[in-house]
């Protein structure tokens, strides 16, 4: 099969979110200039530089209440920090509480039953018992082509890592069992990992 997108797939699902998985979850908090608190998942997640530490993140899709996004680029944008927050697969109900669709200005925290904590660096609220959570500056925020489709990159300037999740000297996400987005609703959970060292390493 071959297909244009802009041709349509023809298809009874989008295969387009299947293709590029698993997608790690930032788990993403945010607090408004009202001192609001946000916090929802996005699966177009990932690290983007070691040197300083940096991060994306991608948003699409709008809320009326907000205009041209959602409540975290938007608080974003009047902030200009953020907190990533992994997600664990024990905490795959309150990620997908924390996805609902609310009013702005609503504490997803507290309607997802997440406990929250202060972050060190920033004014903003983190998962409190997180695996790691990454206190972020925001550098840019880059509009993409498409309707409300917009690009989060921050530097990261703290790190949280959750003690029993450190195990002789690393931080081993076997502890915690991260969880990951799979296409359509499907998500998937790591139990396993293996070690390949590079050939000019």
């Amino acid at each position: 099969m071959y297909y244009r997108p802009q041709d349509g797939h023809g298809l009874p699902h989008n295969p387009f979110n299947a293709l590029i998985t698993p997608r790690p979850i930032g788990w993403i908090s945010t607090r408004d200039a009202q001192g609001n608190d946000n916090l929802s998942p996005y699966s177009f997640f990932n690290g983007a530089a070691y040197v300083p530490p940096q991060v994306m993140f991608s948003s699409t899709g709008s809320k009326e209440d907000v205009g041209d996004t959602k409540d975290n680029v938007a608080n974003i944008r009047e902030t200009g920090v953020f907190c990533v927050n992994v997600c664990e697969l024990a905490k795959k109900d309150a990620m997908n509480a924390s996805s609902a669709t609310l009013p702005r200005g609503t504490d997803e925290f507290v309607k997802a039953g997440v406990d929250k904590a202060d972050c060190h660096e920033i004014a903003c609220a983190r998962v409190a018992d997180a695996p790691a959570s990454l206190e972020c500056r925001m550098t840019q925020i880059i509009k993409l082509e498409g309707k409300s489709n917009f690009v989060v990159l921050g530097e990261v300037v703290g790190i949280h890592l959750r003690d029993d999740c450190i195990v002789d000297g690393k931080f081993d996400a076997t502890t915690y069992i991260p969880l990951s987005r799979m296409g359509y609703r499907d998500y998937t959970a790591v139990h396993e990992v293996f070690e390949l060292i590079r050939p000019d390493d």
